[in-house]
């Protein structure tokens, strides 16, 4: 399985090419636009959630409401198009001014230098997470394929700001703005994002995905980029803004002795191998244990600040307040929706590569069959 998504944030459309998605899937568009509809919540989205109300177009590969075996095309309007057509224009003459005050922590810099682009617009459309909406889109998909298997895939934030999550209530966290399980400390990160919304600032945080029903046996350590963790990390630290990723409780475990870190294992004839603990977060040597598979992602604040900070403009090399896109002030919540979406992918990308097979009855066979296996070895 594999994909691919283009677009820029102010273009026409995004779109998203996914291959390998085994025949006879049911999947409808209302049921992706569920999913990017959660994407989209929060408090502290900025005024681009207010224009934009994400729906998915199935191009190809579905037939009847089933997948066909062939390359699935998926399309995403963006609404605001309208008012950037000049601005954004494939060919002739293009509108506005250059973007040459680049934002600190942002792409702009960086990605000028490295495409030598003298608008730094061509570099934050694209860099923009704007592209996460296709994202969203390719793991709908794929949870599609884990509910056949049994497989639910699910987020919570764990903190914004200083705020952090005491305990979660997994049940309320969909009736949350900010997808938090815990009610006080949610009041607390209210209060902080509309305290640096004030202050012209923004958040960053803490999500957390948990995959539940994964059998044993998915991924490998036979070679560095086979390992199911390693796989995990580089999707979820994909995500524009992550720049920290943990499986189960690593950074909290790594100042304690082993004998107070790994999880004891134990037998049963119902259940066969199993832990009554789970700090390793699912994954051990790089390959699914059979329990939930746990990883956290740690999201940057968002760099277009309402009160800049100094920079440099590129052409006349004077100082200036960095270039301000509209923005939001906090976005965790919608970041753990589409790590939901990475996690989904990678697992999915995994149960095709050990099971196998051209359609979802074949898929479904050999994943019994395997369960199996593993609860008499």
């Amino acid at each position: 399985m594999r994909f691919l998504t283009a677009g820029e944030s102010h273009g026409a459309a995004l779109v998203a090419i996914v291959e390998g998605v085994p025949a006879h899937l049911p999947i409808a568009a209302d049921y992706i636009d569920a999913h990017l509809a959660r994407r989209q919540v929060g408090i502290g989205r900025g005024g681009r959630m207010k224009i934009e109300r994400d729906r998915v177009q199935i191009l190809s590969g579905v037939r009847g409401g089933f997948t066909l075996g062939s390359p699935i095309a998926l399309l995403i309007e963006n609404l605001d198009w309208p008012n950037w057509e000049r601005v954004m224009a494939v060919e002739g003459s293009l509108e506005g001014e250059k973007v040459t005050k680049p934002r600190p922590g942002h792409a702009d810099l960086s990605g000028a230098l490295k495409y030598l682009h003298r608008d730094m617009r061509n570099v934050l459309e694209r860099a923009s997470a704007r592209e996460t909406a296709a994202r969203t889109a390719v793991g709908a998909v794929a949870r599609r394929l884990l509910e056949e298997l049994g497989i639910v895939v699910l987020s919570h934030v764990v903190s914004i700001g200083p705020v952090v999550v005491e305990e979660v209530v997994f049940d309320r966290v969909e009736d949350s703005p900010l997808r938090c399980g815990d009610p006080r400390a949610e009041e607390a990160m209210k209060e902080a994002i509309f305290r640096a919304q004030d202050e012209g600032d923004t958040l960053g945080g803490v999500f957390e995905v948990r995959a539940r029903g994964v059998l044993p046996g998915l991924g490998s350590y036979v070679q560095w980029d086979r390992r199911l963790d390693a796989r995990l990390a580089q999707a979820i630290i994909s995500i524009p803004g992550v720049k920290g990723v943990e499986i189960g409780e690593a950074f909290s475990l790594s100042s304690k002795p082993g004998s107070h870190v790994h999880d004891a294992i134990y037998w049963s004839a119902e259940r066969g191998f199993y832990r009554e603990t789970n700090r390793a977060g699912g994954i051990e040597g790089g390959v699914s244990n059979g329990e939930e598979i746990v990883v956290r992602g740690a999201m940057k604040p968002i760099p277009t600040l309402s009160r800049p900070l100094d920079s440099v403009d590129i052409e006349t090399k004077e100082p200036f307040p960095s270039h301000k896109e509209r923005s939001d002030v906090c976005a965790v919540p919608a970041a753990g929706v589409v790590a939901e979406a990475m996690v989904a992918w990678i697992l999915a990308q995994a149960v095709m590569e050990k099971m196998g097979g051209d359609t979802l009855e074949e898929v479904k066979k050999r994943w019994e069959e395997h369960r199996e296996k593993v609860r008499t070895f």
